[in-house]
């Protein structure tokens, strides 16, 4: 998905914030080496084409190969997604969708029923370029988020590209802020001509690439191969659940003194 002259880039950094003590005890133990220079996760440019840099990634070893990274697919209310399976899209589903992607492979989407643009739609890619490290078990507790804001969104239906860049922040540069998951995900712009890829591996260890408004189907309910990118595996984790609190107790009312209370005491 190379950028066109023609075709206007928006190039977006999304921090992650709420991190598993792995991740973070990874990073804390690479800050106490002996090296002088920042660590620098990626030697190549975020605008190479989808699926390079994962490829690129799993060639420096590590326990990536394999491994399926818990991805949470966030969208406005009222989108549903749909990721290729089979050859085809799966049916839609409402946002948001807990999938376990692989390292380096070009998952393709479908958002249908974006708000406030009935019957358009918009054909995603995600690639995740590294992984978390979480405790043993948990997993599925610290998924990578991916989200497509209804700014995004319009973008892309606009004809321009977005890429977005989550990363996982440094732990020695980071904030002692608590961030409000409800509020969104936070991210900032990059200025046009730098690279959303170098930014974010300066701030932190980038791990997942969005990106939106490129190529488009022919027939949505009959595209091809290369179009969804092989159809590369997933896995299907269901929906976070909610814990619903149960209502304050209220107090108990207090007794009545002996006798009749006023609304039992007979008219006069």
């Amino acid at each position: 998905m190379a950028n066109s002259p023609h075709r206007p880039a928006h190039h977006r950094i999304a921090c992650l914030s709420r991190v598993a003590p792995g991740a973070i005890l990874v990073l804390l133990l690479a800050g106490l080496l002996p090296a002088q220079e920042p660590p620098v996760h990626y030697y190549h440019q975020g605008v190479m084409p989808p699926g390079a840099i994962g490829s690129q990634q799993l060639q420096r070893g590590g326990p990536l190969p394999g491994y399926l990274q818990p991805v949470e697919i966030k969208a406005p209310l009222g989108a549903e997604l749909s990721l290729a399976e089979g050859g085809q899209f799966e049916k839609p589903q409402p946002a948001p969708v807990r999938v376990g992607m692989l390292i380096a492979p070009v998952y393709r989407l479908r958002v249908t029923g974006i708000p406030r643009h009935p019957g358009e739609e918009v054909f995603p890619t995600i690639e995740i370029v590294d992984r978390l490290y979480t405790p043993h078990g948990q997993e599925q507790r610290f998924c990578i988020p991916v989200e497509l804001t209804q700014d995004d969104l319009e973008l892309a239906l606009a004809g321009k590209l977005v890429t977005r860049v989550i990363y996982v922040e440094d732990p020695e540069k980071a904030l002692p802020v608590r961030t409000d998951a409800a509020a969104g995900q936070n991210w900032f712009e990059v200025a046009p001509g730098r690279d959303p890829l170098a930014i974010a591996d300066q701030l932190g260890r980038p791990v997942a690439i969005l990106r939106l408004g490129g190529r488009v189907p022919l027939d949505p309910e009959q595209p091809d191969a290369d179009f969804l990118g092989g159809c590369p595996p997933y896995q299907k984790y269901p929906p976070r659940m909610k814990v619903l609190r149960p209502p304050p107790k209220k107090p108990d009312a207090p007794e009545a003194p002996n006798g009749p209370t006023p609304a039992e005491k007979p008219a006069l």
